[in-house]
């Protein structure tokens, strides 16, 4: 099954349990996405950065879908594995004046780069210097149970997270709140640093392949991932959403406790393994009014079978 969303009449530009489903699947279905760059296929390969004027910033981060699963229904858990992530052969970032965590303080620009052979180097700017490539979604989640919510800040459903971890071969787990889950995917990366300072990342376009799977009665409350994260071997990630940074830090924290109870520790154990072994991060800190922290724990030291 295939989903195109350069076909703009499949992407949407806020979470609502009212969008329209454009593709109908099963549990176990595996489904092609093709996801446009977050700026919607405004921002041209040949753009300068006089260009930027030219952008409608209200298209920024339109996400493909919503993707209905059957059988779906509040209270569930949709599980949705990676299996590839082929991002484009340009990319672009920017410094926004009105955008980012040091927003006001640099004059805007555009940097466009070209990506080939596992590498991202940028036209005319950072001579020299070769990015790595390690492609993501910035945005994946499902519709909220009531009401409208703009595309941007995360929510505890997913959208924009802007998680670095969740990379190709990611295992993530979506809170089910409407009938069909209503799953969408936007804002493919090919590279991005913890936090996404600028408000921008390597944004690029991408063919995305997903396997959709259902735990029926399973419900969390917040997104959490199976990663693996270079040397370390495969990562639980919890995450947290908060308007406070600390707020979010916290329920990340908490949502770990929850995670390593259900695998058979008290909550004294969970709580001292956390403190000795897990990491925090700060995942996302640009996308206002919402921050995304990741919490962390080696698959190993606790022996899951994911």
């Amino acid at each position: 099954m295939r989903l195109d969303g350069f076909d703009l009449s499949n992407v949407h530009f806020t979470w609502s349990p009212s969008n329209k489903p454009r593709l109908y699947i099963k549990p176990g279905d595996e489904v092609e996405v093709l996801i446009p760059d977050s700026s919607t296929n405004q921002i041209k390969y040949d753009f300068k950065t006089e260009d930027m004027h030219k952008i409608d910033e209200s298209k920024f981060d339109g996400a493909v879908g919503p993707i209905y699963v059957e059988g779906a229904e509040e209270g569930d858990t949709l599980v949705v594995t990676l299996k590839k992530i082929e991002v484009g052969n340009w990319g672009w970032s920017a410094i926004l004046s009105n955008f980012g965590l040091l927003k006001g303080l640099f004059k805007e620009k555009l940097v466009i780069w070209d990506i080939k052979d596992g590498y991202a180097i940028a036209k005319d700017f950072l001579k020299g210097i070769k990015i790595p490539i390690s492609p993501f979604l910035g945005v994946i989640g499902t519709a909220p149970k009531f009401g409208e919510l703009p595309m941007i800040p995360p929510h505890s459903s997913g959208g924009n997270m802007d998680n670095r971890l969740l990379t190709e071969g990611s295992v993530i787990y979506f809170p089910v709140n409407v009938k069909g889950a209503l799953l969408s995917l936007a804002d493919p990366h090919a590279s991005q640093g913890d936090g996404e300072v600028s408000g921008t990342a390597i944004e690029t376009s991408a063919r995305v392949i997903i396997k959709v799977d259902l735990r029926k009665g399973e419900r969390i409350d917040t997104p959490k991932a199976f990663v693996s994260i270079n040397d370390t071997g495969k990562q639980i990630v919890t995450m947290g959403i908060d308007k406070e940074p600390v707020t979010a830090a916290r329920k990340a924290v908490l949502n770990m406790v929850e995670e390593l109870k259900g695998r058979g520790l008290s909550g004294e154990e969970a709580y001292i393994l956390c403190s000795v072994v897990g990491s925090l991060k700060m995942s996302e800190v640009v996308d206002e009014p919402n921050y995304v922290v990741s919490f962390t724990i080696p698959e190993k030291i606790i022996n899951i079978n994911a």
